[in-house]
């Protein structure tokens, strides 16, 4: 492990924070929490934690010591130093004296004694850094130090591995107890320089910044070195596949299983996140992989993340795909047996009963391909990702010095089962479309970015489509929620096959479609170019079955129905003079929405059209309104609002309600209009 010091930067950050009134101590316990909390193998999304006492006034000018430890929800890696709140010491170190304290009292406690109550809850292990008597503390959950603390018989190793300098801490559940033995450990060799937190992590301490930095980079890599000298390959490779599938083959089907259903059609969906490389091949590839799953998870903390571990499939052939979807459906039955037995097994321990949580797996290996990670939005897929090849990292390392033996199940409920996290799980309202994906066709227009933005804003990730993929980026970009976009020819099959392929790469499948993409051109209809109508067509229908076409394969793979939205237009059931060119291929597409719906109502796939008129956009230029308005004899306010309401419509509007269809649960087959009121273009 490299250490990453400079006396250089630390003055310059010295230097920063001085200029904003913070103080040496903070501040160099800021620029070593970042040092931490940028190495993955040291730190990953919220584990591990830093502290300093030092002094602070507060508004009246009184001084007192505090503890400035870590606050929940900072990323230790941009930490800042209101992310480590200034708690008051003294009440913390007489809670030391009591036989009991809850993890709700706990809290209490902590946020009780805060400088700032504006601040952050302090880190749950709040009371272990003000315990130990060290000025400055650290915490990581170092992948190699796990490879020790994980191993059937981390006590011995943990001694023989670190040697005296090192406390050593059975595993107890963070909080109160552990903070307690902890300081007894400590206690009974006040020369030692860390604890090692069997099962979980590693702590070090010193007078300064600089020596717990320098010993948890010196432990760490005791740890390392010690599994290079003395690992030996445990795995034994199976035979794959001699035509494996690709992930975009099984990622469908497998984002599909993976929903948990809640009745009458109705599903909470995750998007995945796909990883592979040679380390990850080496240990999905490997015999023993489907017990190494089951042990479980590498720190106790990740559970939040992957639940008791994953989920093992066979290697996808590509020649037998339908059997794989059903042995993918089997497989996450299992699971979600195996779990629900997990949760009854354990539930009411400590008096307390609890409320299972959904029992789909946040992690799928798979021999052959790498490792999928489920979440109910991107950033979550992503997170289940990386704490997978953490936990990876660690089971291989540690089964070749040993016997990989991690937290037991029980305990492991404890901390999965937190009343504390539970509390945080309980606050998270998911939004209408969370866990869903969006294709936006001509979504850098005028109402495709509008529509775009208005699916991310209710949790979609969308996929923008467009033309110009560099414009597509910028309304995916404007979208938010990690949306992507994605330069694809509509009138082209294959750009459109690969567009599709590329959201179900990016996000594991398509829920919500929004086939957009259109252009119109003005010509008398006895005197038209064939190859204009032609053109058009091509744009404004063919175009439009090519992408209703993608979307329903995915759909089908995926098992949970889905939505097929198409932007008719007034010009197919109220033609204007001149637009034939549009207003036929329009028609021609309205009837496509409803022949979808006829087709593909048994696959609970619902397709509706949104019928607008006279919206600002690529379609309708000022030019265009100008010429229109004068054609008419009105002025542009009047054309635009020449509807029974008096009202001009906007993208905004028309995206409203493809909002509306997508939520519309027993809707299909449907026409919305947008237009303000237009009793020709009213739909029978």
């Amino acid at each position: 492990m490299e250490n990453l010091w400079k006396d250089s930067d630390a003055e310059a950050m010295v230097a920063a924070y001085a200029a904003k009134g913070i103080n040496r101590d903070l501040a160099l316990r800021t620029y070593t929490t970042r040092l931490l909390g940028g190495e993955p193998r040291l730190v990953l999304h919220g584990g591990g934690n830093t502290s300093v006492k030092t002094t602070v006034k507060d508004l009246v000018g009184d001084e007192w010591d505090v503890l400035c430890v870590k606050g929940s929800g900072w990323d230790m890696g941009i930490i800042e130093p209101a992310g480590l709140p200034a708690v008051k010491i003294d009440p913390l170190l007489k809670a030391r004296k009591l036989e009991k304290l809850s993890d709700e009292d706990m809290v209490t406690l902590q946020r009780a004694n805060l400088i700032d109550p504006a601040s952050p809850n302090p880190s749950v292990e709040a009371l272990l850094h003000a315990f130990i008597p060290h000025k400055f503390v650290d915490h990581t959950h170092s992948t190699g130090v796990l490879a020790i603390a994980d191993l059937a018989d981390s006590d011995k190793r943990s001694r023989e591995v670190f040697g005296p300098k090192m406390g050593y801490v059975p595993y107890v559940m963070p909080g109160f107890d552990l903070a307690k033995l902890a300081a007894e450990v400590f206690d009974q060799d006040p020369t030692v320089e860390g604890l090692i937190l069997d099962k979980h992590g590693i702590f070090t301490f010193g007078a300064t910044a600089k020596e717990a930095y320098d010993l948890m980079i010196h432990y760490v890599t005791v740890a390392e070195d010690y599994v290079r000298a003395n690992g030996k390959n445990p795995f034994t490779p199976v035979t794959l596949p001699a035509n494996l599938a690709k992930p975009n083959d099984i990622s469908p089907m497998l984002r599909g299983a993976v929903a948990v259903s809640k009745g009458e059609g109705r599903y909470d969906r995750m998007v995945s996140e796909f990883r592979t490389s040679p380390d990850i091949l080496a240990f999905v590839n490997a015999a023993e992989v489907e017990d190494m799953a089951r042990r479980g998870v590498s720190t106790p903390d990740l559970s939040i993340r992957i639940k008791t571990g994953p989920m093992v499939l066979p290697a996808p052939d590509a020649g037998n795909l339908a059997d794989y979807k059903k042995v993918i459906a089997e497989r996450t039955a299992g699971f979600v047996e195996d779990y629900t037995n997990y949760f009854k097994a354990n539930d009411g321990r400590g008096g307390v009963k609890k409320i299972m949580l959904d029992p789909m797996p946040r992690l799928t290996l798979v021999p052959g391909l790498g490792l999928f990670g489920h979440g109910r939005t991107l950033k979550d897929a992503k997170i289940a990702a990386d704490v997978a090849e953490t936990w990876i990292e660690t089971a291989r390392d540690a089964e070749s010095v040993g016997t990989f033996e991690p937290v037991s199940k029980p305990d492991l409920f404890e901390l999965e089962y937190w009343s504390l996290e539970q509390a945080k799980l309980a606050g998270a309202k998911p939004k209408p479309f969370t866990g869903q994906v969006a294709v936006v066709t001509g979504g850098a227009g005028a109402i495709g970015a509008a529509i775009a933005k208005a699916f991310a804003r209710e949790g979609a990730h969308v996929v923008v489509l467009d033309l110009d993929g560099a414009k597509a980026a910028e309304s995916a970009k404007a979208a938010g929620n990690q949306s992507i976009g994605v330069g694809c020819d509509v009138t082209d099959p294959a750009s459109v096959r690969a567009a599709f392929d590329k959201a179900v790469e990016t996000y594991g499948g398509v829920d919500i479609v929004i086939s957009n993409a259109g252009a119109a051109w003005e010509s008398p209809i006895a005197t038209m170019d064939d190859a204009l109508l032609r053109k058009s067509f091509e744009l404004n229908f063919f175009s439009h079955q090519t992408v209703a076409q993608n979307a329903v394969r995915i759909m089908k793979e995926q098992g949970t129905g889905g939505v097929l939205l198409f932007n008719a237009s007034k010009q197919a059931v109220n033609p204007g003079a001149k637009f034939g060119a549009y207003g036929l291929p329009k028609a021609a597409t309205l009837f496509l929405s409803r022949q979808y719906a006829l087709e593909h109502g048994a696959d609970h796939i619902r397709v509706n059209a949104v019928n607008a008129d006279r919206i600002r956009s690529g379609l309708l230029n000022d030019e265009m309104i100008a010429n229109r308005a004068a054609a008419r004899g009105l002025s542009v306010k009047d054309y635009m609002g020449g509807n029974l309401l008096g009202l001009e419509v906007t993208a905004d509007d028309v995206a409203q309600a493809f909002v509306h269809h997508a939520l519309a649960e027993r809707t299909t087959a449907d026409v919305t209009t947008v237009d303000g009121g237009n009793i020709a273009a009213a739909m029978r």
